[in-house]
């Protein structure tokens, strides 16, 4: 029997696994994916706070103008929209209101994303190696 015949032994094999490059884990992708999802977050933040603003102004805008019309049909004293309205607050201002679409919701979910997969990547690259048969 030649020396190539026979098969590595068990411990050569889990060395071989432990070397396993570390792109080839779907754990690093979900990581680099979900911290690029944060860093996107943070970058468009501030477009999106303004941009977000100005769509939910228009749509409350366009239910208290629905809310009139029905009013109006309904035979009640129509109210004067324009004499209601006001100035929104600046989104700088601590008196700026709450979004109907909050950004932190998405950067909680990519930030927990990016701990599962940095906690099942560092398990997985520095567990105990099980031979597979």
């Amino acid at each position: 029997m030649s020396p190539d015949a026979i098969p590595p032994p068990a411990h050569d094999r889990a060395s071989q696994a432990a070397g396993r490059r570390l792109t080839d884990s779907p754990w690093f992708w979900g990581l680099m994916f979900s911290l690029m999802a944060v860093v996107g977050l943070l970058l468009i933040g501030p477009k999106f706070a303004k941009r977000q603003g100005q769509l939910e102004r228009r749509y409350l805008g366009r239910e208290r103008a629905a809310v009139e019309r029905s009013r109006r049909a309904a035979g009640l004293d129509p109210e004067d929209l324009a004499a209601t309205a006001h100035e929104p607050p600046p989104l700088t201002s601590p008196m700026a209101p709450e979004r109907i679409i909050p950004l932190w919701t998405l950067g909680l979910a990519a930030g927990g994303a990016a701990v599962t997969s940095a906690a099942m990547l560092w398990r997985e690259r520095t567990g105990p190696r099980r031979d597979s048969p």
